[in-house]
């Protein structure tokens, strides 16, 4: 008796041919992967301060849209919630408690998407109800949206 049924392999058209990885996956988890070789390679008393200067200049390299947006976001996640530490995470900056990542920004032009992220790890403290949002869309920073960041930020970064 032989199996009649195609794999999806052999039936994929190459419209339809999954390829893996996108390029800029690719290229972040090559990121990551040097991001951990650099960290493990610090002191640890210097770690901190290093990892700050890495995110910084992780945001001064981004184009200026996502720039303007990183860098007031990195203000704000520092003022509140000051115990969290930068780091770089898959080439984005990253705010992590004991090492585990609690928030993080996604520039627009790092994945070619229409607007920049701020997602939030299952580290963060948002857990409301059975059904929470875990990434926000950002466009501009205006009073009112920093507000709410501020406020979400701080709710994240509860032990």
């Amino acid at each position: 008796m032989t199996n009649t049924r195609n794999s999806a392999r052999s039936t994929a058209t190459p419209a339809t041919k999954f390829d893996g990885f996108t390029t800029e996956e690719r290229d972040a988890m090559k990121e990551h992967a040097q991001e951990l070789k650099t960290s493990a390679r610090r002191s640890p008393r210097t770690a901190k301060a290093e990892a700050e200067g890495d995110v910084l200049a992780k945001i001064a390299g981004m184009a200026d849209a996502d720039r303007v947006l990183a860098e007031r976001l990195h203000a704000i996640v520092r003022s509140a919630a000051p115990d969290l530490s930068p780091k770089l995470w898959y080439g984005m900056p990253a705010y992590a408690r004991d090492g585990k990542v609690v928030c993080f920004f996604q520039s627009a032009q790092k994945f070619k998407t229409r607007y920049a992220t701020l997602g939030f790890s299952d580290q963060a403290k948002l857990d409301e109800g059975a059904l929470w949002p875990t990434a926000y869309a950002l466009t501009e920073l205006t009073a009112a949206t920093e507000a709410q960041i501020c406020e979400l930020v701080r709710k994240a970064a509860q032990r």
